[in-house]
């Protein structure tokens, strides 16, 4: 396998102007123009079920007229408590078909998290996925929602729940002003944000990034990043579908189902999260089976830092370069990638995609020199409209030019590609001294018996401790002292953690990210 660093050169050019004339107005303009380019191709796969280009144009058509007929009007919120799920695509679609917004939400929430939700969006109609989500049918009977009618088209059963009293929205012509979905991220405080995605940052991610990866009709794409997250939606959802390939839907990861489907289902492209790479081959090794992925041309790894170790043991055993990348809920999410043309050796996320413009800013607002760490700042398409109902945090995220401060701490090589250093949130500062956690993250998680860590700072006195919290592969007896010592010989002494922890897993999103507000809520 050939992973030699590459200039940025052997990208494709995309006329990024041209590609954003070319988009439809809304994403419910993707089944139509599918059905009209090949009518029988399977567009979707869910276990036994599946749709094929024209039926899911006719599932939407049918599904936007009986959301109608429940009193959905353009600028409603349509709330879908699902798991990845033909109804849940279907939903998705025949609610931008409507102009309203597509508030998506993972079934796989709590009681108190969806009710948190629903009271701030205030949807016109919650609908529940209750045939593909067992949790999503504990939801709606909670809620008291009613079956919805058959459409002749077995898409798997829902239930809604209607809200006469919510408000519209007004709506706006222009696709990059009208939204398309809202999604709730957590981020790093825990405190739910509903970032408002328009229909030109879904279809400008949606066309960049499968054209990037070469997406074509006869791929067969694994969709397990839970469709009600950025990355499942725009990226794999949209951008698979606008490419004209085949989605294969899994509810949630499962390692031997994903092992099967590489095996026995065609299955072109995995895409997943660090974690998901981690515990399959930690699956494999434990259970001594085979590795058999005979159509696998593109794996790829975003959502959370990827570590040297675990990139090596992946393409070794998958037998095809890691590529990775970077991107944030409110990026719609991609802001940089490795470019299929150019595998890396190492870690970087890889160049931004076209149309993206990004800097690097220091503390005091000046953009830092060529090379140097500084808070990453991102301009283009991709960029949200805001955070619904909350002005305040939208004008502190997003500059009157159009920047929108990740947050996150990058550099920049001589040769474009950039690296993520961390939240500058999760910056730990330890007797003067700049920890970051992916730093120390990496040499925990090089341990041949770490599946996964996550580093977070500690306030002592006048001071702060790094303390790490690990989990470990099955049967395996590594202790903290041990840990400690492997540390010892790979960082200096003011990165070493003051305190290792074990876990049985780690706290974690529906996507596989690791949720660290949790672990400072334990330290």
């Amino acid at each position: 396998m050939n992973t030699a660093q590459h200039s940025p050169a052997a990208a494709p050019r995309i006329d990024v102007a041209a590609l954003l004339a070319a988009l439809p107005a809304r994403i419910a303009g993707i089944p139509a123009f599918m059905a009209a380019r090949d009518p029988h191709r399977v567009a979707l796969i869910e276990d036994d079920r599946r749709l094929t280009s024209a039926q899911l144009a006719q599932a939407v058509d049918s599904v936007a007229a009986l959301l109608g007929e429940q009193g959905v009007r353009a600028g409603d919120r349509v709330m879908i408590v699902a798991e990845n799920s033909i109804v849940q695509i279907v939903l998705l679609f025949a609610t931008a078909k409507l102009d309203a917004w597509a508030l998506m939400s993972n079934a796989r929430l709590s009681a108190a998290e969806l009710d948190a939700i629903r009271a701030h969006a205030q949807p016109r109609v919650t609908a529940y996925a209750v045939d593909a989500s067992p949790d999503a049918r504990q939801h709606a009977q909670r809620r008291g929602a009613l079956p919805a009618r058959s459409i002749g088209i077995d898409i798997g059963a829902w239930s809604c729940a209607i809200d006469e009293a919510a408000p519209a929205e007004p709506v706006e012509a222009a696709s990059e002003r009208q939204c398309a979905a809202l999604i709730y991220t957590t981020g790093t405080t825990g405190t739910p944000k509903g970032v408002m995605l328009s229909h030109r940052n879904l279809l400008f991610i949606a066309a960049v990034s499968s054209r990037l990866r070469r997406v074509n009709t006869g791929d067969v794409v694994y969709a397990v990043l839970p469709i009600s997250h950025v990355y499942g939606l725009a990226s794999v959802c949209l951008g698979s579908l606008y490419a004209g390939a085949t989605l294969r839907l899994a509810p949630r990861f499962a390692p031997e189902a994903v092992r099967r489907a590489l095996a026995q289902e065609r299955v072109s492209i995995f895409q997943g999260v660090p974690a998901m790479h981690a515990k399959l081959l930690e699956y494999l090794q434990t259970n001594g089976l085979p590795w058999s992925a005979p159509q696998l041309r593109f794996a790829y790894s975003g959502g959370s830092p990827l570590d040297a170790a675990l990139k090596s043991r992946v393409e070794s055993v998958y037998g095809v370069t890691l590529h990775n990348g970077y991107g944030m809920t409110e990026s719609s999410p991609t802001v940089s990638q490795t470019m299929i043309e150019a595998p890396r050796a190492d870690c970087s996320v890889g160049q931004t995609i076209p149309g993206i413009e990004v800097r690097f800013v220091g503390l005091d607002g000046v953009d830092v020199a060529r090379g140097e760490v500084g808070e990453l700042w991102v301009r283009g398409p991709n960029v949200m409209l805001g955070y619904y109902r909350n002005p305040q945090q939208t004008q502190a995220a997003v500059t009157e030019d159009g920047w929108l401060r990740t947050g996150d701490l990058a550099r920049q090589d001589a040769d474009g590609a950039l690296h993520i250093a961390g939240r500058s949130k999760e910056l730990i500062i330890r007797s003067g001294f700049n920890v970051y956690p992916a730093e120390v993250e990496h040499v925990l998680n090089a341990h041949p018996d770490v599946v996964q860590s996550a580093v977070v700072g500690r306030a002592v006195e006048g001071n702060e401790e790094v303390v790490a919290f690990v989990e470990l592969k099955s049967g395996a007896k590594a202790t903290p002292a041990e840990l400690d010592a492997w540390c010892k010989e790979r960082l200096a002494p003011y990165k070493r953690p003051a305190d290792i922890k074990v876990l049985a897993t780690l706290p974690a999103a529906s996507t596989g990210k690791i949720l660290k507000h949790r672990l400072r809520e334990l330290v």
